[in-house]
């Protein structure tokens, strides 16, 4: 599997600060916030899927952990509402969101409640083993809305 360019983990960082700027302030308002965490783009692979060039990966936040889906830059097709992304353990309905500075990604929450986490470790280790799951096989054939 090809690692991500610097511009490509670059970009990642630009959209999770851009994430951060849109969304913090209602964050800050929920019941489950923690404040021990900070938002951050974790674990992305380059996937394709029939249409679109994509980097997939977690987002990490203080209230939840989102499966993410980031068109390459060099993705011209129009974006739709919804991504059906079809990863190796199934496949996941994803919404898009484009956020004020032109950042476009397609997100589906996975765990809405991190309150449980003391650190950006702890949640970047839970990011790695929820990545790892999605991209193996399910022997159950999976088939996840």
């Amino acid at each position: 599997m090809r690692t991500l360019t610097a511009q490509e983990y670059e970009r990642l960082a630009e959209l999770a600060l851009d994430y951060r700027d849109v969304h913090l302030r209602s964050m800050k308002q929920a019941s489950h916030y923690n404040p021990h965490l900070g938002i951050d783009a974790l674990c992305f692979q380059p996937w394709v899927e029939e249409h679109a060039s994509l980097l997939v990966g977690a987002l990490i936040t203080p209230c939840a952990m989102w499966l993410v889906a980031v068109p390459r830059q060099d993705q011209h097709d129009p974006l739709r509402s919804v991504l059906r992304l079809n990863l190796p353990s199934g496949h996941y309905s994803l919404s898009y969101e484009q956020l004020p500075n032109g950042s476009e990604l397609y997100k589906r929450v996975i765990l809405e409640d991190l309150s449980d986490l003391e650190s950006m470790q702890e949640a970047a280790r839970l990011a790695q083993r929820m990545m790892m799951q999605l991209m193996v096989t399910d022997k159950a054939s999976s088939q996840v809305g």
